[in-house]
């Protein structure tokens, strides 16, 4: 909630605070040491004690800070409202998932958000992370249709970095291996973004460790990249490089598909 006031802050947005309230799931071996009441008032106590923390911690967030707020509330299956919800707002800020604070919301919502609702998604590491945050960005690129969407998502947070460095890996085994990074800087040139072309052979390492190597090397303070993937039903399959991030990741991520 901090990252998404403060971006709100700098770009006079108006910002809608979500809280979903998940169905009440009956157990699914009821051995009858409760009734069904008595579990239906349980879960009727937790989800008004968790609507009210996070409408307090929303106010907290956002009290005294000159923006135009407004707090929802829905019901249904947390990642299906998210998602279109998502689709309605220029960007979505969530949590990366702490294996330490296991919760009712489902671990894979960023990824599933940022597949279907066609909006770009701004994830937050669970570890402590400096702000403000899009001052020096590390724009990730392969010349594919998910890097180009998510620069131009990314457009409104570039413009006003300081830094920007446009990052791509050769792997030396596709038969085009030109990746266009100079082209993708002349484009942000065109917009306003001074952007420095970094061009480099992957070899056998894994490239989503390479592109947290490099944002560590560089202090970068954002990772803005194309996701990869589908989702088939409730099955989601991610690329490898989008899995290592969203698993790994120590500074924010914006990513768009």
């Amino acid at each position: 909630m901090a990252v998404a006031t403060n971006l709100a802050v700098r770009f006079g947005s108006h910002l809608v605070g979500l809280h979903v309230r998940a169905p009440f799931q009956p157990p699914a071996y009821f051995d009858g040491s409760f009734v069904m009441d008595e579990l239906f008032k349980i879960y009727e106590d937790t989800t008004a004690s968790d609507q009210k923390a996070a409408l307090e911690a929303f106010t907290a967030a956002t009290q005294g800070r000159g923006i135009v707020v407004e707090s929802q509330t829905l019901d249904g299956a947390v990642d299906r409202v998210v998602a279109r919800r998502a689709r309605c707002a220029d960007l979505t800020v969530l949590g990366q998932a702490s294996p330490e604070m296991p919760g009712s919301t489902p671990p894979d919502l960023p990824e599933v958000v940022a597949l279907s609702s066609g909006r770009p998604t701004l994830v937050v590491p669970y570890v402590e992370i400096r702000q403000p945050i899009g001052e020096n960005v590390l724009l990730c690129w392969n010349s594919s249709r998910e890097s180009a969407r998510a620069a131009s998502d990314a457009l409104p947070v570039l413009k006003t970095a300081k830094k920007v460095t446009v990052l791509a890996f050769r792997s030396g085994q596709e038969e085009d291996d030109e990746t266009d990074v100079k082209a993708a800087c002349e484009w942000l040139g065109r917009h306003g973004v001074k952007a420095a072309p970094s061009d480099e052979a992957a070899g056998d390492v894994d490239i989503g460790d390479l592109v947290l190597s490099r944002a560590a090397d560089l202090d970068a303070d954002l990772i803005v990249m194309g996701v990869y993937g589908h989702t088939r039903v409730r099955e989601m399959v991610l690329g490898g490089v989008s899995r290592t991030l969203l698993r790994s990741m120590t500074v924010p991520v914006l990513m768009a598909h």
